[in-house]
């Protein structure tokens, strides 16, 4: 069903053409074509290149010469190189943790967001999953008080979430993240953080090749 945009309000628009992206309903590589957004939202073309242009902004989507706008279409070194910055991210973040008196709290919301985790799993709730996993890893550099690296997280999980979720829709069932989130908290626990860092750059290794197969599977190259 068509949605009906409020009055002129890009932002709304971002976040719906953002939905259609991160889902799979747009693929990667797919047009963005203005006029069938225009009739989709119910709104003029101005606000839909406005809400285009926020998207690339974000990495979402790209704009080509002559060509127009389209969702991004990453080739597998992008993704291994969006993989990897995450993990060392991530990894520093946790190592950041070591400079704190007090790990108790952050183990404790750890706790919670893997109980979290767990459950979105149990009942395949693909949106819960991947807002679980992202709360989860972005936990260490709040606490920390790390805003630059909060922000360069956030920025960054914003970019590659729908190669997250293109890998939860499928094989939801199969992902091992609830056995190192489990471990990495542990770790943090008995303040072994060179471990917790470890593990936490360790899953992001095993699970990038089925990012890239899932990925190879739903681009617009492979249809």
């Amino acid at each position: 069903m068509d949605v009906k945009a409020p009055a002129t309000i890009p932002y709304f628009l971002q976040e719906q053409i953002r939905e259609l992206i991160v889902s799979g309903t747009i693929r990667p590589g797919q047009p963005l074509r203005e006029q069938e957004l225009e009739q989709r939202f119910g709104t003029s073309r101005s606000p839909i290149r406005e809400a285009l242009r926020l998207l690339e902004l974000s990495g979402l989507v790209t704009h080509i010469q002559r060509k127009g706008f389209r969702v991004t279409l990453y080739t597998e070194t992008q993704i291994r190189h969006l993989y990897m910055l995450r993990a060392e991210l991530e990894a520093y973040g946790i190592r950041q943790v070591a400079e704190m008196p007090d790990v108790g709290p952050l183990v404790a919301e750890l706790g919670a967001c893997h109980e979290t985790i767990v459950a979105a799993m149990d009942r395949r709730d693909v949106r819960g999953f991947i807002a679980a996993s992202r709360e989860f890893y972005l936990a260490a550099a709040r606490y920390t008080g790390n805003a630059p690296l909060t922000s360069m997280l956030s920025k960054l999980y914003e970019q590659i979430e729908p190669l997250g979720y293109l890998l939860a829709r499928q094989s939801l069932e199969t992902i091992k993240i609830p056995a190192y989130t489990e471990a990495i908290i542990q770790a943090l626990a008995s303040r072994d953080f060179d471990r917790a860092a470890d593990l936490t750059r360790g899953y992001l290794v095993e699970v990038l090749p089925a990012i890239l197969q899932a990925y190879r599977e739903a681009s617009l190259d492979a249809a």
